[in-house]
């Protein structure tokens, strides 16, 4: 299995927007033409998830030495095959020595989608991540950083979602943080 780094002229760019607009629901995703400007630029970096055929994506928000994963998914019919894992293995050595983190819905029982919550929280627990102790609210939703093994402050995340949401942010508004 492999993770290839992929620009808008690469053939695999129509698996991963085809599971791109799949996976995430429309109020979480950024305009292709934004990421893909965001690639352009150097800022993200667009991961095909190989094992010769196409089994995921990852998007990547990255400066100095942090890495955002702003998006990560395995193809619904590939799901529970150990991909998801494996592809993280991978990130962890293609990123070598940086601050990988991401966010996450903050679970607890007073939200509806709960269940997936907490079982996407898990499994990321499993696969290395940690609590990074800094939670915020984005879009109204309750979210917190999961980081490996350095941690990732609330100030340098909010330079990286500045970075990555660039002219987009406007539209959006910044995350907030929370207790």
């Amino acid at each position: 299995m492999i993770l290839r780094k992929i620009d808008g002229n690469d053939k695999a760019i129509k698996d991963v927007e085809a599971l791109y607009l799949r996976a995430f629901p429309e109020s979480e995703r950024k305009p292709l033409s934004h990421i893909l400007e965001n690639e352009r630029r150097g800022v993200t970096d667009i991961l095909s998830i190989e094992d010769g055929k196409f089994i995921g994506l990852i998007i990547t928000v990255n400066r100095d030495d942090l890495v955002l994963i702003d998006y990560f998914a395995v193809d619904d019919s590939l799901r529970g095959g150990g991909y998801g894992g494996k592809a993280i293995g991978l990130m962890r050595e293609m990123y070598a020595g940086k601050r990988i983190f991401l966010e996450i819905e903050l679970p607890g029982k007073e939200y509806e989608n709960n269940v997936q919550r907490t079982r996407r929280k898990d499994f990321y627990l499993r696969n290395g991540l940690k609590e990074g102790g800094t939670r915020m609210k984005i879009y109204d939703t309750d979210m917190e950083l999961l980081v490996f093994d350095k941690p990732v402050g609330f100030g340098e995340y909010l330079e990286l979602f500045r970075l990555g949401m660039g002219d987009f942010i406007k539209i959006t508004g910044e995350p907030e943080e929370i207790d």
